[in-house]
């Protein structure tokens, strides 16, 4: 069966406020499924499909355990999920270019960077930008 979220978990999941979920709810721009007791509950493929359709990478369903000291938490607020397009080495350095939504982000990063995150063509990953870095994260397949 599939699994169902309440309209905060939702609303959470997609970055929006609790309020302008509902309104989407009420103009039929979502499909949800009603309780016996009238409350709206929304299917995770809704969100995935939602998120599918803005250009956003729909969260890993499934939890990963971090490696002995890899963060899974990070404190950098601005963070643009995307897919790997290209890695190129060169010596040190690395440039990694990254495809979100139909814009492209390009990094330039260490090799070993690169050879610890695993970073490949098609994999998701993360740009953290904090002032005027930024960084590279895999995302979980």
């Amino acid at each position: 069966m599939a699994t169902l979220l309440t309209v905060r978990k939702a609303a959470d999941r997609m970055g929006v406020g609790y309020s302008t979920f509902k309104q989407w709810i009420y103009k039929g721009a979502i499909r949800t499924v009603r309780t016996g007791g009238g409350h709206h509950r929304v299917p995770e493929s809704e969100i995935e499909r939602l998120l599918a359709t803005q250009g956003k990478l729909p969260r890993a369903r499934r939890r990963w355990a971090a490696a002995p000291g890899v963060l899974v938490a990070i404190s950098g607020r601005n963070q643009l999920r995307g897919v790997v397009e290209e890695v190129r080495v060169d010596g040190l350095l690395a440039q990694v270019r990254l495809r979100i939504g139909d814009q492209q982000l390009t990094a330039v990063i260490t090799r070993d960077a690169v050879e610890a995150l695993k970073l490949k063509r098609g994999h998701p990953a993360v740009a953290v930008i904090k002032s005027t870095e930024v960084m590279i994260a895999r995302e979980p397949e």
